[in-house]
């Protein structure tokens, strides 16, 4: 049995992922509905990935536990606990209106043992929010956590599709978000039309991260686009960069414009490389 063979990635509301270890050897399988340890008391989700698909990330600190496989009766308080969080939205919503306090609700959680509720929102400022607190727990006897959260975690928790038709990269398989740039998005020859390069959030897309590194390396062995080039005697303009067949297009002064492999553009081949235009920022 592998070393990763007893671990469990669970998925909670709001697309939160955890990994978890199956000490018990339970028979786990995607799709299952599993009780596992939480910092305080239970929680309950859907396992996403099991067995060796799975891998802990270093500084994650010790996994914790799965309990069990769901119980009928636990599937019936889940189902429960999701009405009631959905009642304490509505109430919290109330509340927030009634100590008007300028923060947006976005999502809220009750904990699977009723330990905790936790309300999550999103504000340009640093709010005070000890009233509001103060209402709710003497409304719902609980702990009550209300976590400020940034515009793509609250897109992660809403969901939805991007502009490629698929489900959100945030909601489907990231847990962490990495910076993106716009000169991602120019590196890439992308239209810097934020309708084009924004997800639901209003951010640059994720996915411009991805090939990133790809672009960098190939590009690297060409000149700088627009930059004027011989070839064999014939002077031209780079005029595009086909990364993905690692092929440039040049425009020659008679008005000509043809493909080259990226070998002709490196050093010592059969290009003098005239001057280079600087990159537009």
């Amino acid at each position: 049995m592998g070393k990763n063979a007893n671990l469990v990635e669970v998925v909670f509301k709001g697309e939160r992922r955890a990994v978890y270890r199956n000490r018990a050897e339970l028979d786990i399988n995607k799709g299952d509905f599993v009780v596992v340890e939480a910092e305080r008391g239970k929680e309950m989700g859907e396992v996403s990935l099991a067995g060796g698909l799975v891998r802990l990330k270093r500084g994650k600190g010790e996994a914790k536990n799965v309990i069990r496989i769901a119980l009928p009766e636990d599937l019936k308080l889940y189902e429960d606990l999701k009405a009631k969080a959905d009642e304490a939205f509505k109430t919290c919503h109330n509340k927030i209106t009634e100590h008007k306090l300028d923060m947006k609700l976005v999502d809220a959680e009750v904990q699977f043992d009723s330990s905790k509720m936790t309300f999550f929102f999103t504000a340009s400022q640093r709010i005070d929010f000890r009233e509001l607190v103060k209402d709710l727990a003497a409304l719902y006897r609980t702990r009550i956590e209300l976590r400020q959260i940034g515009v793509r975690d609250e897109a992660k928790r809403i969901g939805g599709c991007g502009i490629c038709g698929k489900k959100q990269c945030c909601s489907a398989f990231l847990e962490e978000f990495e910076q993106i740039t716009t000169q991602m998005a120019k590196d890439q020859m992308l239209s810097l039309n934020p309708t084009k390069i924004s997800g639901n959030c209003g951010r640059l897309l994720c996915c411009l991260r991805y090939e990133q590194d790809r672009y960098c390396e190939v590009s690297a062995h060409f000149p700088a686009m627009g930059s004027s080039v011989v070839i064999e005697g014939k002077t031209g303009l780079v005029n595009y960069i086909n990364i993905f067949k690692e092929l440039g297009q040049v425009r020659f002064e008679d008005g000509t414009f043809e493909w080259f492999p990226v070998e002709t553009f490196k050093t010592g081949k059969r290009i003098e490389v005239v001057e280079h235009a600087e990159k537009t920022e």
